[in-house]
Formats: structure tokens, C-alpha cells, sequence
């Protein structure tokens, strides 16, 4: 009895070198992935912002005048205390963060800025400038100081706390009327306060 139908197909199989090429590209592509992700996390460090640094720093006692007029015993005084030149209010920019800037003059001579109850993210390469630029809220505000010129007084030391910074002898405080948490990998400002 003969049946008739189509005859079965036989499976023809790839050329040899087409089967060799397929897992060194699924290798090269999975070395590229995780590459990426490597670089991706040594440059952005996204566990910084699980991460809190408190700083304690003693932030010179600022000359005070009791309401009475009568000095105080053991209060610093104008002549011989720390004096407040100018200060201001964190305001958010990339990041959220407040507390509150101050530039200080010590007895000495010499200044600092000093950071009071501050509280921010931590991010990667963060400095604190004494800048020239405006100090602008919202996003319009982020990158103003990137283009202004400033005075860096070092890496901050944390995102939360009390922190004070020396600024330098010949820092003309006159030109610089700001505060700015510059990340400077990322050029962004995560927090400004205007000095005045």
C-alpha cells in the first residue's frame, strides 16, 4: 500500500563556524554588561546615599552682648571673641540640605567658615566653595556656580553636623557671597547658602 504525503525534511544543520561564532558573542557581550556596571558603580558610587558621615568640629563662640548691656563673666566680647562677618541658610539643590553658614574672624586674624547642624547626601568628590555666583533656588540654581569664581576650601568633611573650614589669608570676602556643596564630579551644587 503506498501512502502518499510529503516526504520528511531532514534538519540541516548550521555551518561549523557560525555554531563557534554564537558563544564567544554571548561571552564578549557578557563581559561588556558587566563592565558597564562596574565603571557605572565606581563612578556614580550610588551606595553613597546610604551612607552618613556626622562631624563634631567646635565651632568658635561668637562675640555676644547680653540684652542687660552688662557683660557677662567668661563671655567672649568683640575685642577679645570670635565675631560673625556674614551668614546664611542652606537651601536645597540637587540634593535636600540645610543648616546654616557662617564666616567667622577669630582674634587671631585669621577666618573660617563654619557649618552649623548641617544635613545633606553624601556624594562623590564633594567640596565646599566660598563662590562669586548668585545663589539661585530650584534647578535653575544647580549649576551657577560651576561658571563663577570661588575659593575651595577642601573636601567636605561630612553630610551631617557641626564643620569648620579655614579660608585662606588673602580670600577676599568682599567678592564671594555664597556657600556652595559642589560635587565637582558631577558639577552640580547639592546645597547653597547666601552669605550676607
Amino acid at each position: 500500500m503506498n501512502q502518499s504525503g510529503p516526504a520528511p525534511r531532514a534538519s540541516v544543520a548550521p555551518p561549523p563556524e557560525r555554531r563557534r561564532r554564537w558563544p564567544w558573542f554571548a561571552g564578549a557581550a557578557g563581559v561588556i554588561v558587566v563592565a558597564v556596571v562596574v565603571v557605572g558603580a565606581l563612578v556614580f558610587r550610588p551606595w553613597l546615599v546610604f551612607v552618613d558621615t556626622t562631624v563634631d568640629d567646635e565651632i568658635p563662640v561668637a562675640a555676644s552682648t547680653p540684652a542687660s548691656g552688662v557683660p557677662v563673666p567668661g563671655a567672649p566680647t568683640a575685642r577679645q571673641g570670635p565675631i560673625v562677618r556674614k551668614q546664611g541658610t542652606f537651601i536645597s539643590h540637587e540634593h535636600d540640605t540645610s543648616g546654616e553658614a557662617s564666616v567667622i574672624s577669630k582674634p587671631d586674624g585669621t577666618r573660617v567658615l563654619a557649618i552649623r547642624d548641617l544635613d545633606t547626601t553624601t556624594g562623590p568628590d564633594v567640596h565646599v566653595w566660598l563662590s562669586a555666583a548668585p545663589v539661585i533656588a530650584g534647578r535653575a540654581g544647580w549649576t551657577t556656580a560651576g561658571g563663577a569664581d570661588h575659593v575651595d576650601l577642601g573636601s567636605i568633611k561630612g553630610n551631617r553636623g557641626d564643620q569648620v573650614y579655614e579660608i585662606p589669608a588673602d580670600t577676599d570676602l568682599a567678592r564671594f557671597g555664597a556657600v556652595v556643596l559642589w560635587c565637582e564630579r558631577f558639577s552640580v551644587s547639592f546645597g547653597a547658602a547666601e552669605l550676607t
